[in-house]
């Protein structure tokens, strides 16, 4: 699964990392190192000529049947992930799967070791793209290679009128590397999928989920072991990443 994540990336930096055409108009999200379900996050999207967006959205899929802003938010915290091997079933998700699919920029995610490793119960990971440790990580050395979770969004409108988009992140089995650590991990897509998995043309479902399917998505992630301080929400900042010892046996992959 995916229970936080953190993004220090401006909307500059994601629309030249992502060579996203649309011009961006949104707020700008300040950097947050403990992301938070219901929290705002950026996302990718089409627009509607297909090109690539750039917008803001809430983390939490709020169910479409959702009849005011306290029954909203609380779908929000039950559907901040769908699994790959049944969104395109479950009522909340499955619409949105078909038509509205998004990526989710994150400059990494942390993960909590389960029974699958030999590491300590509950033991939190930072987990980010290789190349930003081999650049030197930390405080004073931020991370600039971002990583993109397939997802999925759609629109709310309360009863005033107001409309509210909320995004969920695709979760698949882990692999590789990650599956020592738990048995989840958010969805990878390769680069050159991604305007496919944009495309709000394409319907139909086992087109869709073969987009998610290929070889190796842990090969350029590197999973690191982090304070316990990212456990509370209220603690934030780039000191949360930074890596810590692990006594034997308890040794990283």
């Amino acid at each position: 699964m995916c229970g936080r994540f953190a993004l220090a990336a401006s909307p500059g930096d994601l629309i030249e990392e992502f060579a996203i055409t649309v011009g961006y108009n949104g707020p700008s999200l300040p950097a947050d190192w403990n992301i938070a379900p219901t929290r705002p996050i950026y996302m990718i999207k089409a627009d509607s000529n297909n090109a690539r967006e750039l917008t803001t959205v809430s983390w939490g899929l709020i169910a479409p049947w959702a009849k005011d802003r306290e029954s909203a938010i609380k779908s929000q915290s039950q559907a901040i992930n769908a699994r790959t091997e049944t969104v395109h079933e479950k009522p909340t998700f499955r619409n949105a799967f078909r038509s509205r699919r998004c990526l989710i920029p994150a400059t990494g995610y942390y993960e909590w070791a389960t029974e699958h490793g030999n590491f300590p119960p509950k033991q939190p990971f930072y987990i980010q793209n290789i190349e930003n440790t081999q650049r030197g990580n930390g405080a004073d050395s931020a991370p600039k290679k971002s990583l993109l979770f397939a997802g999925i969004y759609d629109s709310w409108i309360d009863s005033n009128g107001e409309i509210f988009e909320s995004a969920a992140i695709i979760t698949r089995e882990a692999v590789g590397k990650l599956a020592p650590i738990h048995h989840r991990m958010p969805t990878f897509l390769p680069s050159d999928r991604w305007d496919t998995w944009l495309d709000p043309e394409l319907r139909e479902v086992d087109a869709i989920r073969a987009l998610l399917d290929f070889p190796d998505p842990t090969a350029a992630l590197q999973a690191d072991p982090v304070s316990t301080r990212v456990n509370f929400v209220r603690n934030n900042g780039p000191e949360l990443i930074l890596p810590i010892e692990l006594g034997e046996p308890e040794t990283l992959f």
